[in-house]
């Protein structure tokens, strides 16, 4: 049996080619990392190729997601930088209880998740030191089923943790708003003072003269 002719074998070849490339890009699809700071609830939000920010304010296209630079006023388009003021992020913490941060708080060089993705960029290597909720539940129980006791107590434990946090940062906005307040006050007073003082002092000299 003859060999088929050079050009019969390159024209076959060419759709099997094209198969295993259309392979390997939908493998790569699939092998591609979650979204920074995002939840995985989240990620069909950051789908579309024009985004737009969650507090109405406008929209960005979805190649600026993570880019370092605020487009919305609410941090839509940062969730995985420090860009936005008003940006949080999430951390996945797979196996315990996940947790949003201020974006302040992302590559500072401490590591806030157990899991350790808030510094995926600073440098440094966090240990992922989340540990399964489940099955520390089990061992303390004796083995037995996770109660639902247990499972809310330590999620009542992680948002106190949380709210608690976010209380002490609006208690000290407020002292701090308290105490430009009574300097403000201070200040008045003693130029009340001072205004006085002068007065007094000028009735005193326009007596002597007379």
């Amino acid at each position: 049996m003859r060999a088929p002719p050079p050009s019969r074998r390159l024209v076959s070849a060419a759709p099997a080619t094209l198969l295993l490339r259309l392979l390997l890009l939908a493998g790569a699809a699939d092998a591609a990392p979650p979204l920074v700071g995002v939840s995985a609830q989240d990620e069909a939000y950051f789908a579309p190729q024009v985004i737009a920010c969650r507090d109405g304010s406008g929209s960005f296209p979805r190649s600026r997601l993570n880019d370092g630079y605020c487009d919305c006023a609410d941090g839509t388009d940062e969730p995985g930088t420090s860009a936005c003021p008003e940006g949080k992020f999430y951390c996945r913490n797979i196996g315990d209880t996940p947790r949003l941060l201020f974006s302040s708080f992302v590559n500072d060089k401490i590591c806030d998740c157990c899991d350790g993705s808030d510094e995926y960029e600073s440098g440094i290597h966090c240990q992922n030191t989340c540990r399964n909720i489940k099955d520390s539940a089990k061992a303390d129980d004796g083995g037995g089923e996770l109660s639902g006791t247990h499972l809310a107590a330590t999620n009542i434990f992680t948002s106190k943790h949380t709210i608690d946090i976010e209380d002490l940062i609006q208690k000290l906005r407020g002292l701090r708003m308290a105490l430009v307040i009574e300097l403000g006050l201070v200040v008045c007073i003693f130029a009340f003072c001072l205004a006085r003082r002068r007065t007094r002092t000028r009735r005193r000299q326009y007596i002597l003269k007379r």
